[in-house]
């Protein structure tokens, strides 16, 4: 794992999705799923050395899960095979053509088990970087220690952190969520968020000004506020920077924070400044919006530009 530019830790599911409602049964597709190993294949698309660790069971549906981020270039050395859990489930149901939900299948799965010791020789290995999320301490308490220990850890080591906070109302309230996710935004350089997120990493009821305010107070060099369809924001103690949203014909935004994240990452590994982070960031939002799926439309480097104004409907020949 020497040279990575990113690390990043949590679970990584087993996506079952279906076009219609689940009721009345139908066809289910395979997929892979999680926040952090779709941060992790956004990068290694555009060519960043990255890894990913966390726990899979041991038998099929984990070696669905590896095969999966192998074939896309991410590195899955540290990862544990769990013989003792299963793996953890997504369902994904098309409800409608505006509305889609979510059921998960995870209490007690392998990646809930995640431990400080599954992440020691990861993190020793020097990562410029380290990537977490909010749902990673939301599985267990020994999840909620090994994030915890590897945010100290890496500021103790001089590897930067980036927390999406990336909330999830059916593993935990917000009130727990926010007495675990403040502390540890304050080891974090990059805090992401959506608007209605930012105040369960500052105080209850914080309006957005109030919470980026005592988040830039605390060390967090940039806030990044995610705005959906109107683009996203960026706090820093330079000021404010927007950029909109690049227009595409939406048809899938499972993924959308997640490819967003993993472009500002590698805008930031690339020493790009903040407009052409965010520039970055709002190109990839928009090639998960426009594509199926979480992270299987995602660009290679040299496709950044293809979606930039471009007119619905074109064909490249």
């Amino acid at each position: 794992m020497s040279g990575l530019d990113l690390l990043t830790v949590g679970e990584s599911l087993v996506s079952l999705r279906s076009s219609g409602p689940l009721a009345v049964g139908g066809p289910l597709t395979m997929h892979l799923g999680g926040a952090e190993s779709n941060v992790a294949i956004g990068l290694a698309r555009l060519g960043h050395r990255v890894a990913w660790v966390g726990r899979v069971s041991d038998d099929e549906l984990g070696e669905f899960v590896l095969r999966h981020l192998r074939a896309e270039g991410v590195d899955t050395s540290g990862v544990r095979r769990d013989p003792d859990r299963p793996a953890g489930l997504m369902f994904l149901e098309r409800r409608t053509e505006d509305v889609t939900r979510v059921q998960y299948h995870r209490a007690g799965s392998a990646g809930s088990a995640l431990s400080v010791d599954d992440l020691r020789g990861p993190l020793a290995a020097g990562p410029r970087l380290l990537h977490l999320t909010g749902i990673t301490p939301a599985l267990s308490d020994a999840a909620h220690q090994a994030a915890t220990w590897a945010a100290r850890e890496a500021v103790a080591s001089g590897t930067a952190v980036s927390l999406d906070v990336n909330y999830r109302a059916r593993l935990w309230s917000r009130e727990d969520a926010r007495a675990t996710l403040t502390p540890l935004a304050g080891y974090a350089s990059v805090v992401i968020a959506s608007a209605d997120e930012l105040d369960l990493v500052a105080e209850p009821g914080a309006d957005e000004a109030t919470a980026v305010a005592a988040l830039l107070d605390r060390g967090v060099r940039t806030v990044l506020v995610k705005l959906g369809a109107d683009g996203a924001r960026a706090y820093t103690r330079d000021g404010v920077t927007h950029a909109p949203a690049v227009p595409v014909t939406a048809v899938d935004t499972v993924g959308a924070g997640d490819a967003f994240t993993a472009g500002y990452l590698s805008g930031q590994l690339d020493g790009l400044a903040l407009v052409d982070r965010l520039h970055r960031a709002v190109t990839l939002g928009a090639f998960a919006v426009a594509g199926h799926g979480d992270w299987e439309g995602l660009p290679r480097r040299d496709e950044l530009s293809l979606i930039n104004g471009s007119a619905a409907g074109t064909t490249l020949r």
